[in-house]
């Protein structure tokens, strides 16, 4: 295993030093820690110096913030509470619109102190196996604070992209509100070539391509809230468009065997809107017990068109039409009531329903012998298998959790949840299928002291279905596989979750180290599997291959600068070790997870010149490639991923008062996206080799200016 190269060693020499090395600094400035040693407190005087402009710049000054934030499992429906920030001690109650992304529109002015909640409570509306972050904000009668932000992206071929926007929060008594408008600018051009040899490694064809895509996406959001004596009120909304103009693609294919040059284009148009409401009700009785109900729904509808042409005597001859629509709906509701057993226990009673909804159309269009259709491009429509879905699922969650608070230093959580379902396929394909699984759930916290705290949790997860996988989709990433199978009987990934984790923080606020062992018990795990209707027609589809296990050592160090006289400076610095192994179905061989690397670094610096007002810093990313990196197997192909290493760089400065001042500089290294795809005449089993295709991808180096200010 190739992970130890210079630069890894470099970073375990910086993380030894800090965490060894004499302390030369003056006493820092330090969090508070409350009686609970679980919980600790960031006044808002801990920031001051630091000019920040809203609550998410107070959370980057954080040693260790990025574990606090790391998200937990991918659970579904709201029971999971896999967002890790709450306001004011509340969730957010959404999916598209939740807790984290309202960090940038609350104004640091309006935050009275941030907790980072390493312990467990009946109080909080999250089940998380890691950190918590409640942002708490100033209780006034009266409040309000409103944020802009200015934005404009250069793209690699010159094209200035602006985007912005607005923010309006506030307080009236028990009454507090959110509302904010923004527009994303997302212009992508992209360049790519490939060169593609024969069996025996001789060149025989180079492509390269241009790809244009200019996109603004608009979101309007909406947080309302309201406090009584015992019960608390609120409500989200979001509405999201994210309609873009043509895409444009250029392509050149030179074929060195048959001595032929050809030109293709394509133009393809896509729309997508998305909204989301959401909300929850809670209660509190004179015996402190309480009541919550919590609801979300929401409405995704996207549509594209994709058409190929060759260029012929400067005539476009279109080859290709590719269409389709979708439309996913989400329905679900949670109530639960929440009781103390004594001053160390509590329990959880709840249920939880939901509706999913995914509707799915494609249509396909080939320049072949027949009629054409002006539905399809003007081309001969081609009959594409179990093109046409609805898939519904109905699900209920009965569930107990117990939250027990040993002594003082060890607290233990534990959880017990009833899923029963049913999964409904109509369209091209009918099929019915019920499922039910119990999945049980424990965490165990000890501190050992304030500042070492270790954690162990044992959890049954049931992931959720893609219900995209269950038709079929049009396949992007390979010019010579137009779509991609469905699979209505694909069922969910099963997986007993195993974690171990040691925190400690250093003195003095100096920062954070954690560990953390990983195991995973996996079942039904989901890959490639062979749905080919015939010898000479391979198809491959997303489908399950059997059982099989991951694992992995994560190691993260934030750590303050102040010991080597460089003060506000913050090194941050993650090492994720890895492995896993599953039969593959083509080849009946043992090999890693599908695009499963085994290491990846990342490490980030900041540093804030107070004096100045000014903050700069980089961030740092690779990832394992060769044996080590990323492999892919298909039917017919294998594809390995070729990561290279990431670099970005931003400088930050205040100025005229409260006006913030952001240029970064995205991709420094000008990393791409490349892949080797290794094809085979007929099934891989064949092992004959009939094409090797080196690919890369990319976007080149990106410059950004942003303003912000609150007022």
């Amino acid at each position: 295993m190739k992970f130890f190269n210079t630069t890894s060693i470099k970073a375990l020499v910086i993380v030894y030093l800090l965490t060894s090395a004499p302390d030369f600094s003056a006493q820092l400035a330090q969090p508070e820690f409350p009686s609970d040693n679980s919980t600790v407190v960031y006044p808002a005087s801990y920031f001051a110096e630091y000019f920040p402009v809203s609550a998410n710049d107070m959370l980057n000054r954080i040693p260790g913030i990025g574990l606090a934030l790391r998200g937990g499992n991918s659970g579904r429906g709201l029971g999971s509470g896999e967002g890790e920030i709450l306001i004011n001690g509340q969730r957010i109650t959404g999916k598209n619109n939740e807790g984290r992304d309202q960090l940038n529109r609350i104004s640091a002015d309006q935050v009275e102190y941030i907790e980072i909640i390493r312990g467990t409570s009946e109080e909080l509306d999250i089940r998380s196996g890691g950190q918590i972050v409640n942002v708490i904000l100033v209780d006034t009668p009266s409040r309000s604070s409103t944020s802009v932000e200015l934005r404009t992206d250069r793209k690699q071929d010159g094209t200035l992209d602006p985007g912005g926007s607005v923010s309006f929060r506030g307080q009236s008594r028990g009454f507090n509100y959110l509302f904010s408008l923004e527009a994303e600018p997302n212009y992508r051009n992209s360049r790519a070539r490939e060169f593609s040899y024969d069996g025996e490694d001789s060149l025989i064809e180079t492509r390269k391509e241009e790809t244009t895509r200019d996109r603004t996406e608009f979101a309007a959001s909406m947080n309302l809230g309201y406090t009584m004596e015992r019960s608390l009120v609120q409500f989200n909304a979001l509405i999201e468009d994210r309609t873009r103009s043509p895409q444009d693609r250029f392509r050149t294919i030179n074929d060195l065997v048959n001595n032929t040059f050809l030109i293709q284009t394509e133009v393809s148009d896509s729309d997508r809107t998305n909204w989301e409401i959401g909300g929850d009700y809670e209660y509190t009785f004179d015996s402190g017990a309480k009541y919550r109900f919590l609801f979300i729904v929401n409405d995704r509808e996207f549509g594209y068109d994709r058409v190929r042409s060759n260029l012929e005597n400067m005539l476009e001859k279109p080859n290709l039409f590719l269409a389709g629509t979708g439309r996913d709906r989400e329905r679900i509701a949670r109530s639960s009531y929440t009781w103390d057993l004594n001053l160390a226990q509590a329990i959880e009673l709840g249920i939880e329903g939901a509706q999913t909804i995914t509707d799915s159309t494609l249509r396909m269009g080939l320049d072949i012998p027949g009629t054409p259709s002006a539905d399809f491009g003007n081309l001969v429509p081609v009959s594409v298998d179990n093109s046409f879905s609805t898939v519904e699922e109905l699900r209920y969650e009965p569930f107990a959790a117990h939250n027990w608070q040993i002594n003082g230093r060890m607290a233990l959580e534990s959880s017990l949840i009833y899923e029963t379902s049913t999964i409904e396929q109509s369209g091209d394909v009918s099929r019915e299928r019920d499922f039910d699984f119990i999945k049980p759930k424990i965490d165990y916290r000890y501190d050992i002291t304030p500042s070492i705290q270790l954690r162990a949790g044992i959890e049954k997860d049931v992931d959720q279905l893609s219900f995209s996988d269950f038709s079929a989709s049009t396949d992007s990433s390979d010019e010579d596989k137009n779509t991609q199978a469905g699979n209505p009987e694909i069922v969910q990934e099963q997986s007993w979750r195993y974690e171990l984790n040691l925190e400690f923080r250093l003195p003095d606020d100096a920062g954070v180290v954690n560990s953390q062992f990983w195991y995973r018990d996996v079942e039904d795990h989901i890959d490639k599997v062979d749905v080919s209707p015939s010898l000479d027609n391979l198809q491959s589809a997303r489908g399950n291959i059997g059982d099989g296990y991951r694992y992995g050592l994560n190691f993260d160090v934030s750590a303050k600068l102040d010991r080597f006289r460089i003060p506000n400076a913050l090194l941050t610095t993650g090492i994720r070790l890895r492995d896993s192994e599953f039969t593959d179905p083509f080849l009946g061989i043992k090999r890693r997870q599908r695009n499963n690397g085994r290491w990846s670094l990342n490490m980030g610096f900041r540093h804030d010149i107070t004096s100045q007002q000014l903050t700069y810093g980089i961030n740092y990313g690779n990832n394992s490639n060769g044996s080590s990196g990323r492999k892919a197997y298909d039917i017919d192909d294998v594809e390995e991923q070729i990561n290279q290493p990431y670099l970005s760089a931003y400088v930050e400065k205040v100025a005229f008062g409260n006006v913030t001042f952001r240029f970064e500089s995205r991709n420094i290294t000008e990393n791409e996206f490349c892949r080797k795809r290794t094809r085979f005449k007929g099934r891989i089993t064949s092992g004959i080799v009939g094409e090797i295709e080196d690919y890369c991808n990319g976007n080149g180096m990106e410059l950004a200016l942003r303003v912000r200010s609150t007022f």
